[in-house]
This record gives C-alpha cells, structure tokens and sequence, in this order.
C-alpha cells in the first residue's frame, strides 16, 4: 500500500505508518506500507509529535531538510525504518501491484492515474496543516492521527 498525499509529510505517513502498525495487531502478514507525494518536503514534525501522543516512538539520528525516521511500537526496535519525505515513483515504493490510497483531495484530483496500482481509493482526510502556529495545533494532530488509526483498524477488522 502507498499512502499518497500532496507534500508527503503528514497525512500520508501518518496512513502509512498506521497501516503498519494495525497489520502486525492485526496478525495480517505481507503488508508492506509506503508513502510518497505529488511532491516531497518533509515529515513534519507537528506530524511526528502527533503521531508520538499515541506511544509511537519516533526518531531520527539526522538534522538535515528532509531527515529519515525510524518508527517503533513494541520493544523489538524500529518495525519502520528510513521513513522520508518523497514522490510516490521514488525508488523505494513499489513500482507495480500496489493498493494506492489517495489521502488528499489535492493528490487524487492531481493524480487521477498511478502508473503502476492495481488499485486506486480516495480516502481524503482534512489536513491539520491548517491549525498549525494556534492554539488548536497539538490536538488537530493527534485527532487526524487517531482518525486515521481508527479507520485503518475498522479496515483490517473486515478482512
């Protein structure tokens, strides 16, 4: 699965990362989960705090514009590595048979086709972009990202 946002750097990791996350709860083998953008910036960091409220344990070892993640959840270390900022034709996202998920409305009006997918949803989440630098900012990332979890757990529990 691709998690496809605009920038890459909040509501698409957030989805890939949970995605993740809920497979191993879950006991759903061969899920692998991906990220990418219509362009790449950064994982942001209001995104990685957001994530890090519901016991996810977040790090990076490097300071530069575009760092990469490791994501843990259990004792056993990092269960995603090297997790950054990137389009969704990068070389390390699967280049064919993938689910795509569509997390923006921006991405899926701006990418009506991904070469590659065997399967294309839309399923936008508004961005909690929008609050950031108010009073609002720190819940509006954790409400998306527990959002976001809860949806993808409903999901699993279907299969």
């Amino acid at each position: 699965m691709i998690f496809i946002c605009t920038h890459n750097s909040r509501r698409s990791h957030m989805g890939q990362i949970w995605a993740q996350v809920l497979a191993e709860h879950f006991g759903i083998e061969g899920v692998n989960t991906y990220s990418g953008g219509t362009e790449a910036t950064a994982f942001h960091p209001n995104a990685v705090t957001g994530l890090g409220k519901s016991g996810l344990v977040i790090s990076s070892d490097e300071a530069e514009t575009n760092p990469r993640y490791n994501v843990s959840w259990n004792e056993e270390g990092p269960q995603l590595s090297g997790v950054f900022s990137k389009k969704f034709s990068h070389e390390v996202n699967p280049q064919q048979g993938f689910l795509a998920i569509m997390v923006c409305s921006s991405a899926d009006e701006a990418c009506p086709f991904v070469p590659g997918a065997e399967s294309r949803v839309a399923i936008p989440y508004d961005d909690p972009k929008a609050f950031d630098g108010t009073s609002q900012e720190a819940a509006k990332y954790e409400e998306r990202s527990i959002q976001i979890a809860r949806e993808l757990a409903w999901m699993y529990q279907q299969i």
